[in-house]
């Protein structure tokens, strides 16, 4: 990427933002507004590199790069979107306790010459989580808003004992992938 070239954010993502502050790029944020629901049949690897393109698309093209991407924890072949309440939450983090899993990052970029994708999958080993903990997790509010309803860079730090593969990929943006592709155009 030529550092002349601006750099849009499309996600309303604080934890993307603030990983691309800690890279130290510069950045405008655009919140696309896209239906994020998977399609039937689609598999979670299609499903994030869809949904990050439509919401790369959906911002007016200009000189700028534009950079999206969407997250989705991976349990089996059942995507774990954000909880759509407590009790979901709950179910989730259930689902999860034990068990390995994978988060799946769909990456769009879409320079003005061309648009490149891609995913980056990790996956994440939880403990098992008792009742007490989940509930008491949950009531934080922490959840609500975060795929397969857990942060691993806040209170579900010490519910995983094993992430294989990128960290930041956990937290919704695989940026060591995206800073390599921003070299490479």
């Amino acid at each position: 990427m030529s550092t002349t070239q601006k750099l849009i954010l499309a996600s309303g993502s604080p934890r993307r933002a603030e990983l691309l502050r800690q890279a130290g790029l510069e950045f405008e944020i655009i919140v696309p507004q896209i239906d994020e629901a998977p399609l039937p049949g689609e598999t979670p690897d299609a499903f994030v590199c869809r949904t990050a393109r439509e919401k790369a698309e959906s911002l007016p093209a200009n000189s700028a790069v534009i950079l999206a991407a969407d997250t989705a924890v991976v349990d089996g072949a059942r995507i774990l979107g954000k909880p759509l309440d407590a009790e979901d939450a709950k179910n989730m983090l259930r689902s999860l306790s034990g068990r390995t899993h994978e988060v799946m990052t769909g990456v769009c970029l879409r320079f003005p010459e061309k648009t490149v994708c891609f995913h980056i999958e990790t996956r994440v080993s939880f403990r098992t989580l008792s009742e007490k903990e989940i509930a008491a997790y949950v009531a934080t509010g922490e959840p609500m808003d975060k795929a397969g309803a857990y942060a691993i860079q806040g209170g579900a730090a010490k519910m995983a004992r094993r992430v294989e593969g990128s960290y930041s990929n956990v937290v919704g943006l695989p940026l060591c992938e995206v800073i390599e592709q921003l070299e490479k155009s």
